[in-house]
């Protein structure tokens, strides 16, 4: 028939079901359209009757119909300006064949939304570098929060990495420049969190939520600084955990009691930041990747007499 094309399955897509595959490079391509011509036979994988459901392996081949100029329309890529090109790619800070960690700043975003149009995951194809396939976001961090951002090259880290991140297996490394002293210097927040509009309040209903953390110097009574390892991963855990004690964070709009309080020696951005992640499990070897503190976190810290050695 003429217009029909042979795809071979590429290594990055084994493992991949069928109708996913269609999604990435079809996405034209609507639902409905793919069962009728997986039903009619008019795809075929390794000359067999194709299903939806089927996972390829590398190597294996599709046999396609004819289709449109729109349903061909390909990968989807979003533009990326040469300007947001190197900027992003000025943020990577370790990689590796299998994953990119970035050094996120305060106030870009990861994914998109409402009013959000510049964010990380509009900027991952220039992210690619010598590989065909762009990165994949594996986990989140907010946009006020700076720091570490790991990202798959491959699905095959991708699936590793998105485990570890939910089962907790990767031990990260936060430092919060806060407003007062916690009354002992090391210890466990254990305070269950619930949703509440766009904050997570402490609530006997809310779901189970732990914070280690260590008081790293202080200013007197008045500042501290905080390392802070969540052993949970709720919505804006560490700084809801840090005001229940008495200690929210510098710069925090949201977790700053009734009245946020401003200092003309600090900047206006959120302090903290996601400086360490043990990846020691995944490489079953002793790895650790620490991303340096800005400038105006350190700067202010200064200000305020506190020392901190990265």
């Amino acid at each position: 028939m003429a217009g029909v094309s042979v795809v071979k399955i590429r290594p990055e897509d084994d493992g991949m079901r069928l109708n996913r595959w269609f999604l990435k490079y079809y996405p034209g391509l609507s639902l409905g359209r793919l069962n009728k011509l997986l039903r009619t036979k008019q795809i075929k994988l390794d000359g067999c009757r194709a299903e939806a459901s089927c996972k390829l392996r590398a190597g294996q081949e599709l046999r396609l119909p004819p289709l449109d100029n729109e349903q061909q329309a390909g990968v989807k890529k979003d533009f990326v300006s040469p300007k947001d090109e190197a900027f992003v790619q000025s943020l990577v800070i370790y990689k590796d064949e299998n994953i990119l960690v970035l050094n996120k700043p305060s106030g870009l975003a990861v994914q998109g939304g409402t009013h959000t149009e510049r964010h990380v995951d509009g900027m991952l194809d220039a992210l690619k570098f010598e590989k065909t396939e762009r990165p994949k976001l594996v986990h989140r961090i907010d946009k006020n929060t700076s720091g570490l951002l790991v990202l798959a090259r491959n699905r095959k880290y991708a699936e590793l990495l998105t485990k570890a991140f939910r089962e907790h297996q990767l031990q990260k490394t936060y430092l919060a420049f806060c407003l007062g002293v916690p009354s002992k210097k090391e210890g466990e927040i254990k305070m269950p969190l619930l949703k509440s509009g766009e904050k997570s309040i402490v609530g006997e209903e809310g779901k189970e939520a732990v914070t280690k953390y260590k008081v790293l110097d202080t200013a007197g009574n008045m500042f501290s600084l905080i390392a802070a390892y969540p052993l949970t991963g709720r919505t804006h855990q560490i700084r809801a955990h840090l005001e229940a004690i008495g200690c929210p964070i510098a710069g925090d709009d949201k977790y700053y009691g009734k009245e946020r309080q401003k200092f003309s020696l600090f900047s206006n951005k959120l302090y903290l930041h996601a400086y360490k992640i043990n990846l020691s499990v995944l490489y079953h070897k002793k790895t650790e990747i620490s991303a340096p503190l800005p400038d105006y976190f350190k700067q202010s810290m200064t200000a305020a007499g506190i020392v901190f050695k990265e």
